[in-house]
């Protein structure tokens, strides 16, 4: 049996997600892949998590695809092609796609190499630190292949649709500084795991119903029309107003003490 390639450790209401193929810098292999779909499915429903911290251990967050493990797992080349035939999102998406459709707040902490699959499983994360010296890419075309993990629900949002593809059709690797430039990186830090960790907190002090609506509003506004999209404004609104945590969250803005919110079932 494999050994498992990702950890998942929860305190104060904060889950840490942690890649741990570190001798390989956490390149993907089927096991790695099964353990980030995995944990992606555990955090969305473990009770109390009200932040996402995702990381890689080691030298790197993720490598990108580990090639000749994949082609010598036990299903070889056939095996592959019908994880990419499958329902969608299919298998090699949702390792990217499955952490947007986390109800919570997904923080990515990049560093080392950030590259192909492992970049594009960043993507999926809400918001991203990044070492100054992290090296991303978009390197798929190295190998003579399109980016098929979801990224197109993703880059061409944060970067525009011009930008995406130059960097798709050029597989050119590029530093954490200019991932902020370009607008894939949210914030530089010379230590992104302990940023992603503060932020995860102060997010896990919130009203959990205001930060979960917040979420779903703006991931919704992305693909919504005008209409659809501002009538959810207000119904969830309406949602909010009045319920137990809104009003904890009033209280405590009144009393300047610290706020008792009731996470969701």
């Amino acid at each position: 049996m494999s050994e498992p390639r990702v950890r998942i450790e929860v305190e104060d209401h904060v889950a840490v997600v942690t890649l741990t193929r570190p001798e390989k810098h956490n390149a993907l292999d089927v096991p790695m892949f099964e353990g980030i779909i995995g944990a992606a499915e555990r955090v969305a429903s473990e009770p109390g998590v009200r932040a996402v911290v995702l990381h890689g251990e080691g030298p790197s967050f993720c490598s990108g695809l580990d090639i000749m493990s994949m082609l010598s797992a036990e299903t070889g080349l056939d095996g592959l092609l019908d994880h990419v035939r499958g329902a969608s999102p299919n298998w090699f998406q949702r390792a990217a796609y499955d952490w947007i459709g986390v109800p919570v707040p997904v923080i990515a902490a990049l560093h080392g190499n950030c590259l192909g699959g492992g970049f594009q499983i960043a993507l999926g994360a809400d918001i991203r630190f990044a070492a100054p010296d992290t090296r991303l890419s978009v390197m798929e075309i190295k190998w003579g292949l399109i980016p098929d993990m979801s990224i197109t629900r993703t880059l061409p949002r944060l970067t525009g649709i011009d930008v995406a593809k130059e960097l798709s059709y050029t597989g050119r690797v590029f530093s954490g500084t200019e991932g902020r430039e370009l607008g894939v990186v949210t914030h530089v830090s010379e230590d992104p795991l302990s940023a992603a960790r503060a932020l995860a907190a102060e997010i896990a002090t919130k009203s959990p119903d205001a930060v979960r609506s917040a979420k779903r509003l703006f991931d919704t506004a992305w693909t919504g029309s005008a209409e659809e999209t501002l009538a959810l404004e207000a119904e969830l609104q309406l949602g909010l107003m009045g319920s137990p945590n809104q009003l904890a969250a009033v209280s405590a803005g009144v009393t300047k003490q610290p706020p008792e919110f009731v996470d969701p079932a």
